[in-house]
């Protein structure tokens, strides 16, 4: 009865990873420490020193403090409630969208979407960790280093989850020693700025206002980003640790991302009048700044390609039956990312960020307001997350209407066409839409879509609200 759902689960016990279906409660051994360290393989991205250093040069570095603290509460809420769902369920958010209000041919056309986010910041990262060592090391090809470290990353994902516990594991101390020293050594070198870092303001700008709003509307960019992709590890957390573990994962790397990375790109920026870390800190720490961007580099970017070999898996499984295994799509992956970096993918950033930052809080929004909303208060659909086709419509309009509208208005608004207010929050008024669109749509077709038959065997430990 279940031939399709064997076979994927034959490929996911050869690779552990269960990107086809969820996670069973035998496999759910890691406990929230393992997670939360995996998930610092995004915290400790050097991107972050870069959108800290650029905020404060060009918006005034209170303003950039400020966003940061906004970026801590809502991606942490967001992601607190997306990492409890994801290990109630053992599902990651492309699963979960399946019963989650989106079908399972409109879940995988946002997988689609969620996997070519993830390569293209790959290959911003990539980028980054290029420039760096031909900072050092001029005379090396750019494109050789491309070839070189987006190779690198391929079999690094090889084994997935348990290989990449392990090497974010081992490498978080080496990290710290050289994010130490980078302090260390930049007190001992003159600041490019008389007074303290944090009342740094360019001229004409002032605290709050436009300049805080355009500090905000670059957090968007990346806010539903670092609240959904905890999710691909959470599936794998302990039952017992669920509870405090939510919270944990939820906020701790939106701190140490947002708050102490993002705050010291804001600190090395002022100090040293430089908004790009590939190349303060080849400067601070010369050869030693090249490793230590490379190590950054290789943590985010190994978690990158994870989670779109996932999301790849997902979508082509589900519309076109081709299931060649996660490891493929990690090839895939990887090799798409080193030709968006030969293309020149860090000229056309812009356009790219503003539409995934929209999409991305939409998708974040309707996935906490399909639980918090439509099934724990006002009952509607199942209690629990149905992932199986054979149980699916292809299509549920509370999820896929509500992510086109809210995405569709939001970048327009992005696009500076409703007012300069909203073209800052774009992505917070898409995700605002997407939420009351969730609401109504749900009340309207009551339920309707969410399940095409009466599902028999569910485990009662998967039903997460109680029917009335």
């Amino acid at each position: 009865m279940r031939s399709e759902q064997t076979a994927d689960q034959q490929i996911e016990t050869t690779e552990s990873d269960h990107s086809l279906s969820k996670v069973p409660y035998n496999e759910r051994k890691m406990g929230w420490l393992s997670i939360t360290n995996i998930t610092f393989g995004i915290a400790t991205a050097i991107f972050y020193f870069q959108i800290g250093s650029v905020m404060a040069l060009q918006f005034g570095a209170i303003n950039a403090l400020i966003s940061a603290a906004y970026a801590i509460i809502v991606a942490g809420v967001m992601g607190t409630v997306i990492v409890y769902l994801s290990a109630r369920s053992g599902m990651n958010v492309n699963l979960m969208s399946r019963g989650g209000g989106f079908g399972y041919i409109g879940a995988s056309l946002t997988s689609l979407i969620y996997a070519s986010n993830f390569i293209m910041y790959c290959a911003l990262e990539g980028m980054i960790l290029v420039y760096a060592v031909n900072e050092f090391f001029p005379f090396i090809p750019v494109w050789l280093l491309i070839v070189v470290f987006g190779s690198l990353v391929i079999p690094l994902n090889w084994f997935g989850i348990k290989q990449l516990d392990k090497l974010q594991k081992w490498s978080l101390p080496i990290f710290f020693v050289f994010l130490i020293t980078a302090i260390v050594v930049s007190f001992m070198t003159p600041s490019q700025y008389d007074g303290a870092f944090w009342t740094y303001m360019p001229e004409g700008m002032q605290i709050g206002g436009t300049a805080l709003l355009l500090c905000i509307g670059m957090q968007h960019g990346i806010i539903g980003l670092t609240a959904l992709i905890a999710s691909d590890y959470a599936r794998f957390l302990k039952p017992e640790h669920i509870k405090g573990g939510s919270l944990a994962i939820g906020f701790i790397p939106q701190i140490f991302c947002y708050g102490v990375m993002g705050g010291l790109g804001v600190w090395f920026g002022v100090r040293l009048n430089e908004p790009n870390p590939g190349v303060y800190i080849v400067h601070l720490l010369g050869i030693g700044g090249a490793l230590f961007t490379m190590l950054t580099q290789v943590r985010i970017n190994v978690t990158n390609i994870y989670s779109s070999s996932l999301s790849l898996s997902n979508f082509f499984e589900n519309v076109l039956n081709f299931k060649p295994g996660r490891r493929f799509w990690v090839v895939v992956a990887g090799v798409t990312a080193m030709i968006l970096m030969l293309g020149g993918i860090t000229d056309h950033l812009d356009n790219a960020l503003t539409f995934q930052g929209v999409f991305l809080m939409s998708w974040a929004a309707i996935l906490v307001t399909d639980f918090l909303v439509v099934k724990k208060a006002m009952k509607i659909g199942p209690g629990y997350y149905e992932e199986r086709q054979e149980h699916l419509y292809k299509w549920n309009p509370v999820g896929v209407w509500s992510l086109i509208i809210s995405s569709l208005l939001g970048t327009v608004a992005a696009l500076g066409y409703m007012g300069t207010f909203l073209q800052s929050t774009a992505a917070f008024f898409a995700a605002a839409l997407a939420a009351i669109l969730t609401i109504v749509i749900a009340y309207v077709t009551k339920g309707k879509y969410y399940l095409k038959d009466e599902v028999k065997d569910i485990d009662e430990r998967d039903i997460l609200v109680k029917s009335k």
